[in-house]
């Protein structure tokens, strides 16, 4: 029997059996992928606990890993915390690279932006390497603090159910192997094995919500409401989340179509879903749109509503509600669109040209006039102006979407596909 199939090294492992026990478990579900499992590492106690973790397993299982790490360029000591991360990969004789998040001036939550480029740089460095599965060191403390902060947003159920175990965005399938573990228990087994990690200084900052979070968690201690007791009721969230998510699946494939990256739907049919149902419907709509994480606080997501509702237009997270007809259509906002990047790249976080050399960048009224056959296509202009076209300077090469010049514009995953892996 391989070593991965058979748990019976870990009987004398003492107080670390339980962790070893999940990394193991971690890697015997990815046993049909390739080789390489992708682990970032941030230099944290958690992410260095799961490096040491996932190089024991690793050792025993024939499974090969390769480190990333992200400086985000916020603060002067994130390069000696890569720097950190390499030293320990080294000892353990692992491979680690370093990328840099290359941003100006940031507008927005600082951090939401900077969780968004962490995975989408983490991504993008998978794909080259050929690593289709990462690992990130999240912990039980993590959803207890997420749920605090859901609470402070008037989140919904899906707000408050925790962070998923795995999902696939861009190729590349992310894993949380530690989420039924906590913080104490990762920088325990550190402590025991006499390994160091490094503190990072934002998390006593009050300036970010999360570090609020865990002030109120300490808190909230004495009246017995504690990380584990939180993760219960996270977990129990989730399990009711689920049935809500499957009841939303089926009723958004009777009511939500999808074409060339925007969303339409009949008013009146999607009314008659119900108020909980059509306000989680708008919320996915938004994530998928934008790509993220999670939708809009309540009280946008409630004026949105009454919009409908009124059968008024509306704009929400930079996403376009334009009714005609009593038929809704959703696009992206032209002024909200991603940068422009090379062809073959990644733009707006969901299109991808190929077949075509140039910049992308978004179509606009300017690059829609060059296209002659687009009424033919049956889409909206607001629809085709945030599509992705090839631009060579002020000259427009293609614009797959709208039917002129050569290549393929790819949008995914779909949006049914999106509500699948939620």
């Amino acid at each position: 029997m391989p070593v991965e199939d058979s748990f019976d090294w870990l009987k004398d492992r003492g107080e670390d059996a339980s962790l070893l026990f999940s990394t193991q478990s971690a890697f015997s579900a990815l046993r049909a992928v390739p080789a390489t499992i992708g682990l970032a590492v941030s230099g944290g106690g958690d992410s260095i606990a799961m490096l040491h973790l996932m190089a024991e397993v690793a050792a025993k299982t024939g499974r090969a890993l390769r480190i990333v790490t992200v400086n985000h360029g916020l603060r002067a000591e994130a390069a000696d915390e890569a720097a950190f991360v390499a030293a320990v990969a080294e000892g353990l004789g692992l491979p680690q690279d370093v990328l840099r998040w290359e941003h100006g001036e940031i507008t927005g939550n600082l951090m939401e932006r900077a969780r968004e480029a962490r995975y989408r740089l983490i991504a993008d460095w998978a794909r080259r390497h050929g690593i289709a599965d990462v690992a990130l060191a999240h912990t039980a403390d993590d959803d207890a603090e997420g749920f605090l902060i859901g609470l402070s947003r008037a989140a919904g159920l899906e707000g408050l159910s925790g962070m998923r175990q795995c999902w696939t965005d861009a190729g590349v399938t992310f894993h949380r192997p530690f989420l039924g573990h906590t913080r104490e228990e990762l920088r325990g087994f550190l402590r025991r094995h006499g390994l160091s990690w490094i503190e990072d200084p934002t998390n006593e900052n009050d300036r970010f919500t999360r570090t609020k979070a865990r002030r109120a968690l300490r808190s909230l201690r004495p009246l017995g409401i504690t990380v584990e007791r939180l993760a219960t009721v996270v977990r129990n969230l989730a399990m009711a989340e689920g049935v809500v998510s499957d009841t939303l699946r089926r009723a958004a494939q009777g009511v939500v179509t999808e074409a060339a990256g925007a969303l339409t739907f009949e008013r009146r049919a999607f009314l008659d879903l119900g108020p909980e149902l059509d306000r989680l419907l708008l919320g996915a709509m938004l994530r998928w749109m934008t790509g993220a994480t999670h939708a809009p606080r309540a009280d946008g997501l409630r004026n949105l509503h009454l919009a409908l509702v009124a059968g008024r237009d509306a704009t929400l997270a930079g996403c376009r509600f334009r009714h005609r007809d009593g038929v809704v259509t959703v696009s992206r906002e032209v002024r909200a669109v991603g940068v422009p990047v090379l062809a073959g790249e990644l733009w707006d976080g969901r299109w991808r040209v190929e077949g075509a050399a140039g910049e992308v960048r978004a179509l606009g009224a300017a690059g829609l006039r060059q296209c002659p056959d687009w009424r033919a296509l049956g889409l909206a202009r607001q629809v085709l102006e945030v599509t992705p076209g090839v631009w060579r300077g002020d000259t427009l090469v293609a614009a797959p979407s709208a039917g002129f010049g050569p290549g393929t514009a790819t949008c995914a995953p779909s949006f049914h596909a999106h509500l699948l892996s939620h």
